[in-house]
């Protein structure tokens, strides 16, 4: 188990190299700057500046002071959030974006195991085929899509719940349609790769080797048919927590929630180029993070894979 975590992790590493790399490039090479706005300034307040920042040095040496503060853990300074740090907004920013993705994750994942495994065992019956449905209506359907429907029906029409905003952290009600837009696709995902997976595991021969030990139909099914049919699940996790976590950028733009997307998606329009990139880059390496766990979680299900 460690040898493989080990080298999961050195693999990790030239990917992140990658994405700096990119990132930094493509956010330079993007046209207009942090402080072509609107508003006229002197040239010599420009050059001023631009030295202030470092942006009037060649580009191979802006990428290298950038890699050196990197390796420090200083993502540096934002071009437009005056007084603040890249790392201070992102600690703001990012417990709410955790928070609203861990939970949609969590919904996620218990009502798709509860709907997979229920069309799995009502195969090719009217509820099996009302979950198919289900679960194809909501891959096709994306969160930008549902986030506002859900607003004009549950907030705007019905008055059932906050259209927007975050309350002060604690309420529920400001918490329920944006987890809930967030969460359906995955939930659709999970039911489909549950119900097929479940399907596989109950014609093995290990189930019908407990069935004739005379087992009871629950215990075989929780104790032995889910440990083999939650792998592919387990694999789809660690990408879909981290890709629900980034993800959460556009409903946190819909619902107006103050989150990490929020200043993503502002340092994107000004061309905050440290912003931008300590964003990209600290995703990255949550997805990194999150697929190293689903590694170590998939190595205590099936233990041929922590003797690899």
């Amino acid at each position: 188990m460690v040898s493989m975590l080990l080298k999961r992790f050195l693999g990790a590493v030239p990917t992140l190299f990658v994405i700096v790399t990119l990132t930094f490039l493509m956010m330079r090479l993007t046209p207009g700057g942090p402080f072509d706005s609107g508003r006229v300034v002197s040239p010599e307040v420009q050059a001023n500046l631009l030295h202030a920042y470092h942006l009037d040095e060649p580009l191979p040496a802006q990428y290298l002071r950038y890699l050196g503060d990197l390796a420090h853990g200083d993502f540096g300074p934002s071009f437009t959030s005056k007084d603040f740090s890249v790392t201070q907004l992102i600690r703001q920013g990012f417990p709410v974006s955790l928070e609203l993705g861990v939970s949609a994750m969590a919904l996620a994942l218990a009502v798709g195991l509860a709907l997979g495994t229920f069309g799995a065992l009502r195969q090719n019956r009217i509820s099996d085929r009302v979950v198919i449905v289900f679960a194809m209506v909501g891959i096709i359907i994306p969160s930008f899509v549902m986030a506002p429907i859900l607003t004009l029906v549950f907030g705007v029409t019905l008055h059932w719940l906050p259209a927007g905003g975050w309350g002060d952290g604690h309420q529920l009600s400001y918490k329920v349609l944006p987890v809930v837009a967030l969460a359906l696709p995955r939930v659709s995902s999970i039911a489909r790769l549950s119900r097929s997976s479940m399907i596989e595991a109950l014609q093995m021969p290990f189930i019908r080797t407990a069935y004739a030990k005379g087992l009871p139909r629950r215990l075989v099914l929780f104790r032995h048919a889910m440990r083999a049919a939650v792998l592919p699940v387990v694999s789809y996790l660690g990408p879909a927590t981290a890709g629900i976590i980034t993800g959460s950028i556009v409903v946190e733009q819909v619902f107006s929630i103050p989150g990490i997307g929020r200043y993503f998606v502002d340092a994107a329009l000004n061309r905050d180029y440290t912003l931008v990139s300590g964003v990209v880059i600290f995703y990255g390496c949550i997805i990194v993070l999150f697929n190293l766990i689903v590694d170590i979680l998939y190595g205590f299900l099936d233990p041929r894979i922590a003797r690899q």
